[in-house]
């Protein structure tokens, strides 16, 4: 599907980057630490996440190639293969990530904040969600102007964000901060009492969180010249995180002990920056954060209600979702988000929820969503080659197979309490499902797949209770 008036290769690689780069790669090096993970583990951890998130891309990319008339990524994707049960599913955990991800951004932001306000304190005060709803809902009128205007704008804020990045990245080689002896010291990570598998399973939340929004292109696809732009857009913007990724880590581990970088305040980035360059790196670095996280803010606000908007085109959501404005905005699904991301936020300050705790929620959510298109892909290799007897690639034949395994990996390594959490966030979701089937005047369950993914769900959902 191809539209000549849609978004290009540039602009939709600086979206996938807007949503995926926030404040996870100004943390990443204390969460790392802090989970008990050596430089050896956190390079086998990258390496694992590297291979698999790349084939994890790579699967998207195949898919908007050999499927260009689904043009609402993880939704379609799990839909045309597993029922519309399941596509609902993935929609609705995708929904649901991105606006916990969208609250996470906003406490880590008016944390940050703190940093120079002491009045916002570490995020979930009053003064602080007070001053985060109205970022919300500015956001929320200002994407209403427009989504190719807010695509635009989206491009400013990316460079804006890389800036600090690459300043630290600089300073640390240039500036001789990199000491071998402390890299070779922290390699083993003896000092923390776990074995080598137990420290890069340790690795495996924080590199999940970080990448989580590379699939932002996918998610307005119908918005792209076509849905293969957006998956390569997904395919660069990703090659481009895990560099930067991979070279913070290490350059993180040879500036000091492992130790100290667990002990560290957030964002370690910025403490890192001070230890080699002096108090102004510092303050470079917190607004580098401030900025990252408004500019993932501003993407994810569109991100949310394209998740909700595209689908309930399709009946897998009510109805009233699909209205639009003038500007052919998602209006409907823009403000339904903010409203639920107001409420939420209310609930952080009564909770004194923190970043950690809500980023935990969302990168539980989003699991399955992920899980369900790498197995997607994987199902049409599988038919291509055995059923109309194409002749399949190798390369095709190992993203899928290794994009489906780092899917099952991921959901191996959040551990069972995370299970049970996402138990929680899908069960209630069969009341939409059901609204919104019944407006269609459709069958709650059209095949045997969508009665066993209910089964699944139930089941789950019952053994969460128990």
């Amino acid at each position: 599907m191809n539209n000549n008036q849609g978004l290009g290769l540039f602009k939709l690689t600086c979206f996938a980057i807007g949503t995926t780069l926030a404040s996870g790669v100004f943390s990443m090096s204390g969460d790392l630490a802090a989970g008990g993970a050596g430089t050896y583990a956190v390079l086998i951890g990258w390496a694992i996440a590297g291979v698999g998130m790349y084939a994890m891309a790579m699967c998207f990319n195949r898919l908007s190639v050999i499927k260009p008339n689904l043009t609402s990524g993880i939704y379609s994707y799990a839909k045309e293969g597993f029922g519309e049960y399941a596509g609902f599913n993935s929609a609705w955990g995708y929904w649901v990530s991105a606006i916990l991800s969208q609250v996470s951004f906003a406490t880590l932001l008016f944390a940050a904040l703190g940093n120079f306000f002491p009045l916002f304190g570490d995020g979930n005060n009053i003064p602080s969600i007070v001053g985060a709803s109205l970022i919300v809902w500015l956001f929320t009128f200002m994407v209403m102007t427009g989504v190719q205007e807010a695509v635009t704008i989206n491009v400013v804020i990316v460079i804006a964000k890389l800036l600090p990045i690459f300043a630290f990245i600089i300073c640390v080689i240039f500036l001789g901060a990199f000491d071998w002896d402390i890299f070779i010291s922290n390699f083993n990570g003896e000092d923390t009492g776990l074995t080598l598998p137990q420290q890069v399973l340790r690795t495996t939340y924080t590199t999940v969180w970080i990448f989580t929004g590379i699939e932002g292109a996918v998610v307005i696809s119908a918005r792209a010249r076509s849905t293969a732009t957006a998956g390569k857009a997904t395919e660069l913007s990703f090659l481009t995180l895990f560099v930067l990724y991979v070279l913070i880590s290490i350059l993180s581990m040879g500036i000091m002990p492992r130790e100290q970088l667990a002990g560290l305040s957030n964002p370690p980035m910025a403490v890192l920056m001070e230890y080699v360059v002096g108090p102004w790196g510092r303050t470079l670095i917190n607004a580098g954060v401030i900025i990252s996280i408004i500019g993932a803010m501003f993407a994810y606000t569109l991100v949310i209600a394209e998740s909700v908007y595209a689908p309930a085109k399709d009946g897998a959501f009510p109805a009233f979702v699909t209205i639009e404005n003038r500007k052919k905005a998602p209006a409907a699904s823009l403000l339904l988000s903010a409203v639920i991301i107001q409420v939420l936020l209310i609930v952080v300050y009564f909770q004194s929820s923190t970043y950690q705790t809500l980023y935990t929620l969302a990168t539980s959510a989003i699991m399955i969503p992920f899980v369900l298109s790498a197995m997607y892909c994987l199902k049409t290799t599988i038919h291509d080659n055995f059923v109309h007897e194409h002749i399949v690639t190798p390369k095709v034949w190992i993203i899928s197979i290794l994009g489906t395994v780092y899917g099952f990996w991921m959901l191996f390594a959040t551990g069972l309490d995370n299970v049970v959490i996402s138990a929680f966030i899908f069960g209630p979701g069969f009341l939409v499902y059901l609204w919104s089937r019944l407006q269609a005047r459709r069958k709650v369950f059209e095949t045997k797949g969508d009665i066993v993914s209910f089964v699944i769900i139930l089941a789950a959902l019952i053994l969460a209770l128990i």
